[in-house]
């Protein structure tokens, strides 16, 4: 049995592989990078990058999906999406996005000045320097073939909103990314706790292979495989789906080091 059969096995048949599903492409991949940074980005680096915005979406997807065939329907509605991130913490990935979205409209907050008067939303420029929000549709082709891949489908609104929460998850990869690469490591991961208010917040216990990403080696100008993982680490709340996200990445840059 191969590694990767034995990984679907253990996820169960409930759980969606996303092995066999490459939809961002290292190219696609460099151009979000370019837009943060000049660092040289290395094969690996751009591979983990894509895999691990592949597992992601892929868990937004299936969250959605499962929403949805409780009222029994294949097409996904943005109302999904709402309830999938509501149910699982984890998938809490694309908040910079949600201002620019009518489905999260209303959700984020009202902005109100000292007199308690209504701020109205800032005048969007026609800003000429890229962003993830202007660069959202060249995620739309990678994210309909993750939709085929589960056997759903979804409306418009719901394709452009899964678009903007994966080049707003790509661009954060490759700006934490390139500050693991400038400052030699990293000094915080992302973790998530409950408890009472009043009660100090424990810090997050990192097994071993999170806490070996803290510490870097190699030069100043290139990201690799690891200072992505190291990124992924800190834009992830530490529970399953990071996990899943750091092995996906691990295991598809073998694979295509490998080929």
């Amino acid at each position: 049995m191969t590694a990767q059969s034995a990984r679907a096995e253990r996820r169960g048949p409930d759980t969606v592989s996303t092995a066999d599903v490459p939809p961002f492409s290292p190219s696609l991949v460099k151009a979000v990078f370019r837009d943060v940074t000049s660092m040289h980005v290395a094969r690996s680096a751009a591979w983990a990058a894509a895999s691990v915005t592949r597992t992601v979406l892929t868990e937004i997807i299936a969250g959605a999906r499962t929403v949805a065939a409780e009222e029994s329907r294949r097409k996904l509605l943005p109302g999904d999406l709402l309830s999938a991130i509501d149910r699982n913490v984890e998938l809490e990935v694309g908040d910079k996005w949600y201002g620019h979205s009518p489905t999260f409209k209303g959700l984020t907050g009202d902005l109100y000045d000292a007199e308690g008067v209504l701020v109205p939303p800032r005048r969007r420029s026609r800003s000429r320097k890229p962003s993830a929000v202007v660069g959202a549709h060249r995620f739309e082709a990678g994210v309909k073939k993750l939709l085929r891949s589960q056997g759903v489908t979804a409306v418009p609104v719901m394709v452009r909103d899964l678009d903007g929460i994966a080049s707003v998850l790509m661009t954060r990869l490759a700006q934490d990314a390139a500050m693991v690469v400038r400052e030699g490591g990293i000094k915080r991961f992302g973790s998530v706790s409950l408890g009472l208010p009043e009660e100090p917040a424990s810090p997050p216990l990192l097994d071993d292979s999170v806490r070996a990403l803290s510490v870097r080696s190699g030069d100043r100008r290139t990201i690799g495989r690891n200072d992505v993982l190291a990124a992924a680490t800190m834009q992830l709340f530490g529970g399953s789906l990071r996990q899943r996200a750091l092995a996906d990445a691990s295991e598809a840059t073998q694979a295509a080091l490998t080929d």
